[in-house]
Formats: structure tokens, sequence, C-alpha cells
């Protein structure tokens, strides 16, 4: 009965384990960041597209080109957050809380203009 139970053991914690893998699959794909003009164009007509787009350009031309470059990456070319941590060669984590810094400062700065 001891052998039997550790079988079962084994085998319990093995679906566990697939379904831990799983599960973090499909919560690591829904993360990863939609880009943002395709969003913009596929609700909206053209000139709102287009008024969107100059108002982004507008907000972000006081950003420094390394905050740029990083919102750039994550909302106009689709990269996830870990792709743009490698190609600046830093962690995920960074990546994201210089995403979380460069939205509230933005938010900040169209409060100040409202």
């Amino acid at each position: 009965m001891d052998r039997a139970q550790t079988v079962y053991e084994r085998y319990r914690n093995e679906l566990c384990r697939i379904g831990w893998r799983v599960q973090y699959r499909a919560k690591k794909a829904g993360r990863l960041e939609s880009p943002l003009f395709d969003n913009i164009q596929s609700g909206t007509n053209f000139t709102q597209a287009s008024d969107n787009k100059i108002m982004i350009e507008q907000l972000t031309e006081g950003l420094p080109a390394f905050e740029k470059s990083i919102l750039y990456n994550l909302y106009v070319e689709g990269y996830s957050e870990a792709e743009v941590a490698k190609q600046f060669n830093m962690s995920q984590q960074a990546v994201s809380k210089w995403k979380k810094k460069i939205i509230h400062q933005l938010s900040q700065t169209t409060k100040l203009q409202d």
C-alpha cells in the first residue's frame, strides 16, 4: 500500500506541475502588450486615429530618447516587456517599472494641460 501511495503521489505532483505550466503559459500569452495603433485603428475612423497619433507624438516629445524607445517598442511595435528587456539588457521587472513611471509622468502631463 505504501508503494502504491507513493506512485499515486508522484503522478499527482506531476499533474500539478503540468497544470501550473499550462496556466503560466496562458497568463504569459495574455500579458503580451498589444500594439497601440492597431487598437486605435480598428474601432475608430481615420480622423480619430490620426488625431490620436498626433496627440501621442506630442505627449512623448518631452521624453528622453531611452523612455521614448521603451514606449515605442512596447506599444507601437507590439513587443512584450521581456523582449524589450532583452533589447536593453535589463530585467523584465525593470522594463515594467520604467513603463509604469513613464505612464505616470505622461498622465501628470495631461492633467496639467487640462
